[in-house]
């Protein structure tokens, strides 16, 4: 069972997303927060898996939410739900260690998915977004390019192969599973990679590895 703590602010909205993931039987909503400050709160107190943030909140917005639950409660997987698709809220959202972005507008299908995807360790991205970020490393790619082969000289061989299926979208189980070893040591893998590339998510070191060509 994947433990959900859903915070938006509009009672409504709230209860549309809660009637979606009612529709899978493995996803549990076990808190409801109305602003970003009880979503915190609630996130200490419940140690859910995923938390589902609305970036505009009263009294702490979703941004500042997701930095603190972050802080907080390492464990629990971010995932940003939102009407608003504007570049910057994504860029701002991956920086503060969000683990997934999906807009409000979206197929309901792909919240499914979405939470499915960070609470086994991986990243997801709406279509939309992923399309925005793509467009956003295609403008630079040559000089991203040189300089994420830079970042990842500081990368093991075996560091590489793994970053380069973090970029490929599989999860730690996945990744365990392709390289035939176990799960805790995929996690201690990632934890290095993501500490040498000093990024704060594997979104981030996924971009990298795009950036880099360990992805096709």
């Amino acid at each position: 069972m994947i433990r959900i703590l859903l915070a938006d602010d509009e009672t409504m909205i709230r209860a549309g997303v809660r009637a979606i993931i009612a529709s899978d039987p493995s996803l549990d909503v076990v808190a409801e927060a109305g602003d970003g400050r009880q979503a915190v709160d609630l996130a200490i107190s419940h140690h859910p898996d995923v938390a589902l943030l609305d970036i505009r909140m009263p009294k702490l917005d979703g941004l500042g939410a997701a930095a603190e639950i972050r802080r907080v409660a390492p464990e629990t997987a971010v995932v940003m739900l939102t009407t608003f698709g504007e570049d910057d809220y994504i860029a701002k959202a991956l920086d503060v260690g969000a683990a997934g972005f999906l807009l409000k507008s979206g197929d309901p299908r792909e919240l499914i998915a979405g939470i499915h995807a960070v609470a086994e360790g991986a990243a997801y991205l709406s279509p939309k977004v992923a399309q925005r970020v793509i467009a956003q490393l295609s403008g630079g790619r040559m000089v991203k390019g040189a300089q994420a082969r830079d970042r990842i000289q500081a990368l093991t061989e075996r560091e590489r192969e793994v970053l380069a299926l973090v970029g490929a979208g599989l999860s730690n189980a996945e990744i365990a599973a392709r390289l035939h070893i176990v799960e805790g040591t995929v996690k201690a893998y990632v934890s290095a990679i993501l500490t040498r590339l000093d990024v704060r998510n594997r979104v981030q070191a996924a971009i990298i590895a795009h950036e880099a060509g360990l992805v096709a």
